[in-house]
């Protein structure tokens, strides 16, 4: 599936939880995944509602409990999303990205010389 659903930051808090876990989780266990949101058990519960409602999660009933599983892979909704915002603000062009990050002092000598070994550079 597609990173083309849109997701609120919250959505994507959840998203996080499930993505790691790499399996079905209960509401508590994704509530418990998130201390330091501070959101109260039905918040989670509502917002894996509608992160079911837009098809990035599905909902299986076992006895009692739900359990909620990713149908979201995460390295590809990632790279939807990074492709959306080359696309939006850097017209198209990964170097404007890379020159911004850069001007930004967001990535350190360490980063650049990562980034070097990575991709051959």
């Amino acid at each position: 599936m597609s990173g083309q659903i849109a997701i609120t930051s919250a959505e994507l808090a959840v998203m996080q939880v499930l993505w790691e876990a790499g399996g079905p989780l209960k509401i508590q266990e994704v509530w418990e995944g998130l201390p330091e949101a501070g959101w109260k058990y039905n918040t989670v519960g509502t917002l894996l509602l509608r992160l079911e409602e837009k098809g990035a999660v599905r909902c299986e009933k076992i006895g009692k409990n739900r359990t909620y599983t990713s149908l979201l892979d995460k390295e590809e909704y990632t790279k939807d999303q990074t492709r959306g915002i080359i696309d939006r603000f850097y017209h198209g062009s990964a170097k404007e990205l890379a020159a911004a990050l850069m001007r930004t002092e967001s990535l350190t000598a360490e980063d650049i010389d990562e980034l070097r070994k990575e991709f051959g550079l």
